[in-house]
C-alpha cells in the first residue's frame, strides 16, 4: 500500500477546496445546494454513474447511487455524486449508433477524470452497468490513483415465454429466425415483449458480467457483489456496504494502482478464460492495463487461457443465465475453482480487504449446482478464447472457443465492406455452407468505433447455418456472440492490413491448434493488393467519431486513444 494509515490525511484532495478564507466562494456555491460546515470538513468522496433513459442496463444506477451515498456518509465522508453518458450495445446494434459504443468508453473515463481531478475529490465509487461503463469506470479510477472501487449494478433476470427463460439473446437469435420464414411477426413481438423484464445488464456471460466478474477477481470491485442481478432487494445492501467500503479503502489509502498489477491482470484474463465470457475483454484489460502503465500484451491471455478449463457453463454457448451463477454461489465459488486449479495468484490485495485467495476461500457453494462445473469434469480443459495470428492478422486477432467444438475451418472468402453489406446477403439466403465471411472496414479508426457484429452472427444462428461457416472481422464481437467467430483483426483494412488484400473466393483457413488465421496468397500478393487497397471513405468527416479516428489505436493494443 501506498502509507500506513498513521500516515493518511484523508482530505488531501478536498482540502484545497474547501479549507480556508480564500475558499470562501466555492464553499458559498457549495452550502447553496445543501452542503454545511460539517459535511465540507469531511473527506468527499465521488459517486460516479450512468443513469440514463436509454437502456435497462444503468437504470437502476439512481437508486444505487444514493445508498452508496447513505454508506459514505455512515462511514463518516461525505458523497457527492456525478453522471456521465453511456451507450447500449444491444440497442443500437446493427445500426450506424453502434459506432458511438467504444467510443464511449474513452469519454466516459475522459469524463470522470475531468470531474474528480476538478473537484479534487479524496476517493471515487464508480457504479457501471452496460458494456463500455465498465472498462471506463476501472480505467478513470486506474488514471486518478486516488482510492476507490468499482460497483457493477447487476444483471437483468431472465424473462419467460412458455414456460421457458428467455434473454436478449432469444430476441437476436429469432430476428435469423423470422428473417428465415421460421418466425411470424406475432411471434416475435411476443418474445421481445418479455425478453428483458426490467433494469440490469444483459443476463448471459456476454461483456458486461464478463468485466463485473473479471474486475471483481482483479480484486478492484467488492467481493460477491458481481453477480447479484439488478432487482434483487439484496442489491440495495450491497450498494450501502459499498459506500462504507469506499471509506474503509480511503483509511487504508488503498490505490488503483496497488490493486491492479500484472498478477492481478492475470487473475482477471483466468476469470474470463474459465467463464467463457466475452472476447471484448481483451480490449478491456488490456485497455486498463496501458492506463495503469502495466506490461500486458495480448499474447498473455492466450497464455493463460490454454491453461484455464473452461469451468462455467454460462450463456451465449452453455446453458445457465447470470442470475444461476449467483444463486450457484457466484463470482467467490469460481474464484476458489481458479485456485484450486492453481490459476490464482492468491496473495493480492483487495478493496474488500481480505486477499484475494482468502476470498475464494469463503465462496459458498450451493448444493448440486452445475452452473460451475468442478475441475474433474470441466466443460474444456483449456478457455474460452486463443489469440491467433498469421498471415491475416499479424499483430493478431481473437477467436471464441466457447459454445462450439470447431478448432478448423477452411473456407472461400466471402468478403464485405462493413457490416450492413453483409446482414443483407445473410438475412437474404446468400450464405452457403463453408463459406468464411469477411466483414472489413469496422475496426477503430476505419468503422470508425469498431461495431459489433451480434446483429450478423446471430443471424446466422437463427437461420440455422452458424456450426457451418465461419465470420472474420477487424471489428469485434458482442459476448452474446457464438459461433466460429474471428474478431479484431489486426492491423484493420483502414490501414492496409492483410485483411484488406482478400478477396471474393480466396481460400481461408482458421486453425484454432496452430493458432493461424491465414489466406492462400504469397507475402508479395497480400503486399500488392493491400497497397491498391482503397478503404470505404467514412461519412462521419467531422465531430467525436473523427476525432476518435485521429486518436485511436490498433485493437491489439486496447483500442486506447492515449499514446
Amino acid at each position: 500500500m501506498s502509507s500506513t494509515p498513521d500516515d493518511v490525511d484523508l482530505r488531501r484532495n478536498s482540502r484545497q477546496v474547501t479549507e480556508g478564507p480564500q475558499r470562501a466562494a466555492a464553499r458559498t456555491y457549495l452550502k447553496g445546494i445543501g452542503f454545511d460546515n460539517e459535511a465540507l470538513s469531511k473527506p468527499i468522496i465521488g459517486v460516479a454513474h450512468g443513469w440514463i433513459e436509454t437502456m435497462p442496463c444503468n437504470f437502476n444506477h439512481r437508486v444505487l447511487a444514493n445508498k452508496v451515498k447513505q454508506g459514505i456518509r455512515a462511514a463518516g465522508g461525505t458523497p457527492m455524486e456525478l453522471n456521465h453518458i453511456a451507450i447500449s450495445d444491444g440497442i443500437t446494434m446493427g445500426t450506424s449508433g453502434m459506432k458511438t459504443s467504444l467510443v464511449s468508453r474513452e469519454v466516459i473515463t475522459d469524463s470522470i477524470e475531468l470531474v474528480a481531478r476538478g473537484h479534487l475529490f479524496d476517493g471515487l465509487v464508480v457504479i457501471t452497468g452496460c458494456d463500455k461503463t465498465i472498462p471506463a469506470g476501472v480505467m478513470a479510477l486506474a488514471r486518478l490513483n486516488i482510492p476507490g472501487l468499482m460497483l457493477y449494478g447487476g444483471s437483468i433476470p431472465p424473462g419467460h415465454l412458455h414456460g421457458e427463460q428467455v434473454t436478449i439473446q432469444s430476441v437476436f437469435e429469432a430476428v435469423g429466425q423470422h428473417a428465415a420464414g421460421k418466425m411470424t411477426d406475432e411471434e416475435l413481438d411476443e418474445l421481445e415483449n418479455v425478453a428483458s423484464p426490467g433494469a440490469g445488464a444483459c443476463g448471459g456471460q456476454f461483456t458486461a458480467n464478463t468485466m463485473a466478474m473479471a474486475f471483481e477477481a482483479m480484486g478492484i470491485s467488492p467481493a460477491g457483489a458481481a453477480m447479484v442481478h439488478a432487482q434483487a432487494p439484496s442489491k440495495l445492501e450491497v450498494a450501502f456496504r459499498t459506500g462504507e467500503l469506499a471509506m474503509e479503502v480511503l483509511r487504508r489509502d488503498l490505490r488503483p494502482s496497488d490493486v491492479i498489477t500484472k498478477e492481478s491482470l492475470q487473475n482477471a484474463v483466468a476469470a474470463v478464460s474459465g467463464s467463457g465470457g466475452s472476447t471484448n475483454a481483451v480490449l478491456h484489460l488490456l485497455a486498463v492495463a496501458k492506463e495503469m502503465g502495466v506490461d500486458f500484451d495480448i499474447d498473455d491471455f492466450d497464455r493463460i487461457s490454454r491453461s484455464t478449463p473452461l469451468l462455467c457453463d454460462l450463456l451465449p454457448g452453455g446453458r445457465y443465465n447470470a442470475v444461476d451463477l449467483w444463486h450457484a454461489g457466484g463470482t467467490p465459488v469460481f474464484l476458489g475453482r481458479l485456485k484450486e486449479a492453481g490459476q490464482l495468484h492468491t496473495d493480492l490485495p483487495t478493496v474488500t480487504g481480505p486477499t484475494i485467495g482468502e476470498l475464494a476461500d469463503q465462496g459458498v457453494e450451493a448444493e448440486g449446482q452445475r452452473v460451475i462445473r468442478p475441475l474433474d469434469d470441466p466443460l474444456r480443459a483449456t478457455g474460452g478464447l486463443a489469440i491467433l495470428r498469421g498471415n491475416l492478422a499479424p499483430e493478431g486477432c481473437v477467436v471464441k472457443l466457447s459454445g462450439h467444438e470447431r478448432r478448423r475451418h477452411v473456407g472461400p472468402a466471402r468478403v464485405f465492406e462493413q457490416e450492413a453489406a453483409a446482414m443483407e446477403v445473410v438475412t437474404s439466403g446468400g450464405i452457403r455452407p463453408g463459406d468464411v465471411i469477411v466483414i472489413r472496414n469496422e475496426g477503430p479508426t476505419g468503422g470508425p468505433g469498431m461495431r459489433e457484429m451480434l446483429a450478423v452472427s446471430s443471424a446466422l444462428s437463427g437461420i440455422g447455418i452458424s456450426g457451418e461457416v465461419a465470420l472474420i472481422t477487424d471489428g469485434r464481437f458482442s459476448g452474446a456472440t457464438h459461433g466460429f467467430s474471428v474478431g479484431h483483426v489486426s492491423p484493420e483494412a483502414f490501414h492496409r492490413g492483410p485483411i484488406a488484400a482478400v478477396r471474393e473466393g480466396d481460400e481461408i483457413t482458421i486453425d484454432v491448434d496452430e493458432r493461424r488465421l491465414s489466406v492462400d496468397l504469397t507475402d508479395d500478393e497480400i503486399a500488392e493488393r493491400s497497397a491498391a487497397y482503397e478503404p470505404v471513405v467514412s461519412p462521419d468527416a467531422t465531430g467525436v467519431l473523427a476525432k476518435y479516428a485521429k486518436l485511436v489505436g490498433t485493437a491489439s493494443e486496447g483500442a486506447v486513444t492515449i499514446g
